[in-house]
């Protein structure tokens, strides 16, 4: 099993989480992170860092967010690797706890 990134980080895009990841499995996005499961080795490192609580283990992930675990999958095959920690944007505070944020993501 693979942790999963939700629908928390569309918008957010926290990086605090891509530091503590042993075998950089984190891709980035132009408004989100995904997690590559094929990578993920479950240490739950990055878990706790997320300030959103946007990282889940595959087999909790909520009846709707059930649709990212194909998205972590898809989209970390075509993303790129992120390893070092970034500012997040500007208006991230903004968008932290906003519901409904799927129709933001951009792939």
């Amino acid at each position: 099993m693979a942790f999963v990134v939700t629908e928390a980080c569309i918008k957010c895009k926290y990086t605090d989480c891509v530091e503590v990841c042993p075998v950089d499995c984190f891709r980035e996005g132009p408004n989100m992170l995904v997690i590559d499961p094929d990578e993920c080795i479950d240490c739950t490192l990055c878990v706790a860092e997320c300030p959103v609580e946007a990282i889940v283990d595959e087999e909790e992930v909520a009846a709707d967010q059930q649709e990212f675990i194909e998205l972590n999958a898809r989209l970390s095959q075509q993303w790129p690797p992120i390893t070092q920690r970034k500012d997040a944007p500007a208006d991230a505070e903004q968008w932290a706890g906003v519901p409904a944020k799927r129709k933001l993501l951009e792939e």
